[in-house]
C-alpha cells in the first residue's frame, strides 16, 4: 500500500468512528467496521431491528464535497462486497436491505443519507 493510500485509509477508518456513534444514536448496534473482500469493502454494517444497513462513509471539508465522491465505480464494488457478506452471513438475507451514506465534515454533524442508492437484485 502506498503511502498516500493508507494516509486516505487511516483518514476513512477515522470519519468511521463519528459515523458509528452517529447511527448507533439513531438506534443502530454496528455489526462491521471497514468489512473488506477481494471484490470491494464496506465501511460499516448496521442493523435495526429487521433492516440492515451497508453504509459507506464519507469525510471530505464540505458535506457537499462528501456527497459528490462516491462513484458509480464505488458503488458496485459495495454491492459486491455486500452480497460476499450475505452469503457468508446467511441469517441476515432476510431483513431489509439497504445502502446508506454518512457524510463527514470538520465542525459539521454527520448527514445520514438514507437508501442512498438501490442494487437491482436486494431490493426487499
Amino acid at each position: 500500500m502506498t503511502q498516500a493510500r493508507r494516509l486516505a485509509w487511516l483518514r476513512g477508518r477515522a470519519a468511521a468512528r463519528p459515523a458509528a456513534w452517529f447511527l448507533r444514536r439513531k438506534g443502530f448496534s454496528i455489526l462491521e467496521v471497514d468489512y473488506r473482500t477481494p471484490v470491494g469493502e464496506i465501511d460499516l454494517i448496521a442493523q435495526r431491528r429487521d433492516l440492515l444497513a451497508l453504509v459507506e462513509v464519507k469525510a471530505r471539508p464540505t458535506l457537499d464535497q462528501a456527497r459528490h465522491a462516491i462513484t458509480a465505480r464505488q458503488r458496485q464494488r459495495i454491492i459486491r462486497a455486500a452480497e460476499v457478506y450475505l452469503q457468508r452471513n446467511p441469517r441476515l438475507g432476510k431483513l431489509d436491505t439497504r445502502f446508506d451514506v454518512v457524510l463527514i465534515a470538520p465542525g459539521r454533524w454527520p448527514r445520514h443519507i438514507v437508501d442512498a442508492w438501490r442494487a437491482v437484485g436486494m431490493d426487499r
